[in-house]
């Protein structure tokens, strides 16, 4: 009998994505132990500053805020498999690294959690809208210029209660976490006594972030064992997506905070992606679509589209 060994953050998302692939592993390997071990990032510690300064602030590459402790425990073999929220892991892992595989992707819709409802264009002008990522922030100024974009840091349930509480008049979440955390997007919910309203945004409109929506595997480059694991739970129309994803991140040299929406779509082997992205100082964005079969080739046929 062998011990899996997983690493997660300790957020209430990252427990229940731990807590999914724990019970992924359970049924392919119904002999084997399961142990999760708990670890908290720079970016769980370092909630005193906007998302987007973390990484300056504590010198850490890219997205590796939320990855950093996690694949230092890969690398002390203290975890065999790390899980992450595939969005939040660098472009472009240490050579003694590898994502190996997914679960199945949650829906990958960005929401508009509001005080009242409408979505969008229901918002009044000037209204403040507290998000941490770049990316949403572009494409809500470019699709209404009149708002107001706010910082806003905090796990899920935080971010919440802060909305519910006055300090912003909506946020923008993933569905995937509200889903995963069990909020439901079809019926208001009532936090101190405020009713909230999600607003899911149509992900061929409101590009989501590349990976959004999946759990992704990262372990040591040699450890055949692991990757065995991974193999035998990986959702493999998920995985072949996000590496569409994140190879068209990797040619744009975009990472944590490149203002870069991507959507992709599988049917019958066709991989159809299309991109936004927004330049840094401002303005309209540069626009993108690809089709065929082989995820490198179609991200290659994106970034070489980009107009």
């Amino acid at each position: 009998m062998k011990t899996i060994r997983i690493g997660t953050r300790g957020s209430d998302l990252a427990l229940v994505q731990a807590a999914a692939t724990e019970r992924a592993l359970v049924h392919a390997f119904p002999e084997e132990l399961i142990r999760r071990q708990v670890i908290r990032t720079t970016g769980d510690r370092r909630t005193d500053v906007a998302l987007s300064e973390v990484a300056k602030v504590e010198g850490v590459l890219d997205k590796g805020v939320f990855t950093k402790e996690l694949e230092s425990a890969l690398l002390e073999n203290e975890v065999d498999i790390a899980v992450h929220s595939l969005k939040d892991v660098p472009t472009v892992v240490d050579k003694a690294f590898e994502i190996v595989g997914t679960l199945e992707r949650a829906p990958v819709r960005d929401v508009l959690v509001m005080r009242s409802g409408g979505g969008v264009n229901a918002l009044a002008p000037g209204s403040a809208v507290g998000t941490s990522s770049v990316r949403r922030a572009k494409q809500l100024l470019w699709l209404r210029p009149d708002l107001k974009v706010v910082d806003i840091r905090g796990n899920v349930p935080t971010r919440l209660r802060k909305l519910a509480d006055g300090g912003y008049d909506a946020i923008m979440l993933a569905e995937a976490g509200l889903r995963r955390l069990g909020f439901p997007m079809e019926i208001p919910c009532t936090l101190a006594g405020q009713e909230l309203h999600f607003v899911p945004l149509a992900e061929d409109e409101f590009f989501p972030a590349a990976g959004q929506g999946a759990i992704g595997f990262e372990i040591r480059a040699d450890d055949d064992d692991a990757r065995a694991w991974v193999a035998a739970i990986c959702h493999e129309a998920t995985f072949l997506r996000a590496r569409a994803e994140r190879e068209f991140l990797r040619l744009i040299d975009g990472g944590c905070h490149t203002p870069v929406g991507v959507f992709s779509s599988l049917k019958d082997a066709r991989l159809d992606m299309a991109a936004r992205l927004f330049p840094d100082e401002g303005g309209q964005p540069q626009m993108a679509k690809a089709s065929g079969s082989d995820p490198f080739e179609v991200a290659r046929q994106l970034y070489e589209s980009l107009a």
